[in-house]
Order: C-alpha cells, then structure tokens, then sequence
C-alpha cells in the first residue's frame, strides 16, 4: 500500500523503531523490499539516489515513481518513496514534478546559516505540495575516511535544534559516528549525542551509512529516536553476487535470451536477505 513517509515515520515513533530506507537503483531492487515488506508485515521506504538518474542512467524519475507506487499498491503493508541526497531547488522540483512526496535537501557540507537558508527555501516550496523534506546537520561522510576519534563533523545538538527551527525541515539526518559505504574497523554510534539531539531537536531522526554498523547499536539508536534507517553498500554488494552467481550458472546455457530470466532470480536471491534485515531490526 503506497504511504507518504510521513505517515511512516509516525508509525515508526508510535513503535519506537526505525524503518528502513533501502536504496534501489532499478525495479528489480524495489519488488524485493515491497515484497519482503508484505511477507514481514513491516512498513518500509524505497529511495533513489538522483545520480541512478542523471549519472547511471539506471531508471528516470518519472518511471521510477510511478512503477514504485504500482508496486507498493500491491500489497497491504504500508511502502513509501524517498529521493535521497539531493543539493538543489532545481533537481528537488524535478523530483515533486515525477511524483516523489518525500526528498532530502542536502546541505551538510555549507556552514550552518547557508544550510538553513538554502533548505528553508526547498521546504517552502515542498510543503505548498504535501511534500517531506529531510536535511542534514553535521557532515556523514565516507566510511573508507572516517576516525571514530575526530567528531568535528558530527551533530551538535544545539546546532540540530536552531537547523531544524529555522528552515521547518520535516526530518533530521545526523552524524553520530555513522558514515556512508563500508567501514575500516566497527563503527562506535554516539548513543549520548544522539539523546542530546532528540531532546533539542523535536522531529524524527535518521541514520545514514547503515552498512556494518552493529545490529546491537542500531537496536539502541532506533530505541532513542532513529526513525528511518538507510541501508544502501551491503544491499549493493548482496545485488552484485546474485548477478554474479546467475551469470556463472548459466555460462554453459546456449539460450540466447537467458537474460530475461535474471530479474526473477536476483530478486530471489535479495528478498530473503532484506526480510531478514526487517525481522532482526524493525520492531513495529
């Protein structure tokens, strides 16, 4: 059942859990989260990073929405559609128009005042369509750069309630040892700053860089205010061995249109996986 995130994310505070974003670059990794939902009976959120756009030319957003929500109507477990990562008012008003209801303003990288100035701007303009819009405080960066001993670049909460004031964001993205791709050694979440944060700023909390954080630290972030959680590297990486392993299976098949049965195989391959993500960490 498609469902706007924000309807989502209060179910996910009402259970005091987390769902999960799972990035999907094409259909097939879509139809494995709304169907690994349904056989969970646990909300989820399908994202689309713009470069699967504009630089991977995977899908077109237009496409992607309308075949997502076609998808998440199928089933009776609420299923929402999130545009990741963006940075501009040009590219977001793309997204509105192909019918994404929920979007990420991202200015981490600019000083407090231009991040609030330029995300207060998508917001007003998101908000006169009924459209969520997540922002970022605090920098999450790559995992491969990452030092769990320089939190310079992580959330202040005193910033986090000003950011979060003053440009209206729906959702807070933060930085609190997390970091996109995968990890060098275990990541440490500060759990603490994450309190600090929830108890300043009063909207849901997200967490990026999901792949290899300890299950056991996730458990207690999602219990101290994370309301979505982004999985993105380790559903990649589990993407690329399905292909992989149908590919070797059918090296010595002589059928010149074998590729046609790779969606259904890939998609074998990466339900299983994401229901178990959502049985371990979903607690709806």
């Amino acid at each position: 059942m498609y469902t706007h995130v924000r309807d989502i994310l209060l179910m996910a505070k009402e259970s005091n859990t987390s769902a999960i974003g799972f990035v999907c670059m094409d259909y097939i990794m879509a139809r494995a989260v709304v169907y690994a939902a349904e056989a969970t009976n646990t909300p989820a959120i399908v994202m689309l990073y713009p470069e699967h756009v504009t630089i991977q030319k995977a899908t077109g957003r237009a496409g992607y929405a309308e075949g997502l929500k076609e998808l998440a109507n199928e089933v009776k477990v609420p299923v929402g559609l999130h545009q990741d990562h963006d940075y501009t008012l040009e590219s977001i008003r793309k997204a509105m128009d192909a019918g994404f209801e929920s979007v990420m303003m991202d200015g981490s990288l600019n000083d407090l005042d231009k991040n609030i100035q330029e995300t207060r701007v998508v917001v007003e303009a998101a908000h006169a369509r009924n459209v969520l819009v997540e922002g970022e405080i605090g920098h999450v960066g790559l995992a491969a750069d990452i030092d769990n001993d320089n939190d310079d670049l992580y959330t202040k909460p005193d910033a986090a309630e000003r950011f979060c004031r003053e440009s209206g964001v729906d959702s807070l993205a933060v930085s609190i040892g997390n970091a996109h791709g995968e990890y060098k050694q275990t990541p440490h979440l500060d759990i603490e700053r994450l309190e600090n944060i929830k108890a300043a700023a009063d909207v849901p909390l997200v967490l990026h860089g999901g792949s290899g954080i300890p299950d056991d630290q996730l458990l207690v972030a999602f219990s101290k205010g994370i309301r979505k959680f982004n999985l993105g590297t380790d559903y990649f990486r589990r993407y690329y061995a399905a292909v992989r392993a149908f590919i070797e299976e059918n090296n010595n098949n002589p059928d010149p249109v074998k590729i046609i049965n790779m969606p259904e195989y890939v998609q074998a391959r990466l339900q299983p996986y994401v229901e178990e993500r959502m049985k371990t960490l979903c607690k709806f």
